[in-house]
C-alpha cells in the first residue's frame, strides 16, 4: 500500500491554533447562571465562594440562619457590613451585625460610604473608631460610587488619602467598591493596585472591565434565611484559601 503524504501549510496550522484558543477562552469565560428559588435569584455557578452585603436596611438579621442555609453547593461564606458614612454617620446596625456575623462563623468585612466633598482624614477616623478590624477580617472597604459633582482629580486625591490611612493602620491594601463606569471615569489606573469589588447586576454576564476584580456584586434582590428583606449577593473570584489570604493577618 502506498503512503499518501498530506502537507498542511503553516498558515492553516496557525489558523487552527487560534481558533482552538478562542474556543477554549470563550468556554472558560462563559458564565452559567442557575435559578435557585430558595435564594430568589439566578446565581453564577462558576464561583465557589458566595456572600452578601448588608446595612441597617436589612433590619434585624438572624446570622445563624444565614450561615446554616445551604442549597446544593451554594451557601453564604462572607458578609460585607456597612459601618460608617461621611465624617459622622455610623450605621445603626453595624455593631450588632458585626458581632453576630462573627459568632456565626462568617468571614466579615466592613465598609465606609465615601464622600469626596468631606475631609477624607476625618472619614478615615470615623471608620476606624467604629470598625476596629482584627486578624481574620477582610480589609477595610472604600465604597465610592458618587461624584457629588466633584472633578475626577478631587475624587482621586481624597480617595487616596482614605486608602493610604487605612493601609497604615491595617498593613493591608483596602478594597475599593464601585461600578465599572465610576471606576473608569473617576479612578482609573492609579488605583489598579487595590483589590476591586464591582457592582454589576441585571445582566447575566461578568463585569466587562479590563481591570482585574476579586468580588462581584451580581444581584440586589436575593433572599436568605434569617433576613426578612432582599439582600445583595456577591461572589469571590477564588477559593476559601484565597479568601483567607486576603484577610488581615
Amino acid at each position: 500500500m502506498k503512503r499518501i503524504l498530506i502537507r498542511i501549510s503553516p498558515a492553516i496550522v496557525v489558523i487552527a491554533a487560534v481558533a482552538a484558543y478562542i474556543w477554549w477562552h470563550q468556554r472558560e469565560n462563559r458564565i452559567t447562571f442557575v435559578r435557585y428559588e430558595e435564594f430568589g435569584i439566578d446565581i453564577p455557578e462558576n464561583y465557589k465562594i458566595h456572600g452578601i452585603d448588608v446595612s441597617k436596611f436589612q433590619k434585624d438579621i438572624n446570622w445563624q440562619a444565614v450561615k446554616q442555609m445551604q442549597v446544593k453547593k451554594v451557601r453564604i461564606s462572607f458578609a460585607f457590613i456597612k459601618a460608617t458614612e461621611g465624617i459622622t454617620r455610623q450605621d445603626a446596625s453595624f455593631r450588632q451585625n458585626w458581632e453576630k456575623a462573627g459568632k456565626a462563623g462568617l468571614v466579615r468585612g466592613a465598609y465606609h460610604f465615601f464622600y469626596a466633598t468631606r475631609d477624607p482624614l476625618k472619614q478615615a477616623i470615623n471608620f476606624h473608631n467604629v470598625a476596629d478590624l482584627q486578624s481574620g477580617d477582610l480589609p477595610p472597604v472604600l465604597d465610592i460610587e458618587t461624584s457629588n459633582n466633584q472633578p475626577a482629580a478631587v475624587i482621586r486625591s481624597t480617595a487616596k488619602i482614605w486608602l493610604e490611612e487605612m493601609e497604615k493602620v491595617y498593613k493591608v491594601k483596602p478594597i475599593i467598591y464601585t461600578n465599572i463606569h465610576f471606576y473608569e471615569t473617576y479612578l482609573g489606573t492609579e488605583f489598579d493596585r487595590y483589590p476591586l469589588w464591582l457592582a454589576h447586576y441585571y445582566q447575566k454576564e461578568r463585569p466587562r472591565s479590563d481591570r482585574a476584580w476579586l468580588f462581584w456584586q451580581h444581584s440586589d434582590i436575593g433572599r436568605v434565611n434569617g433576613i426578612r428583606t432582599t439582600v445583595d449577593f456577591n461572589v469571590f473570584k477564588g477559593d476559601s484559601t484565597d479568601l483567607a489570604k486576603l484577610c488581615i493577618p
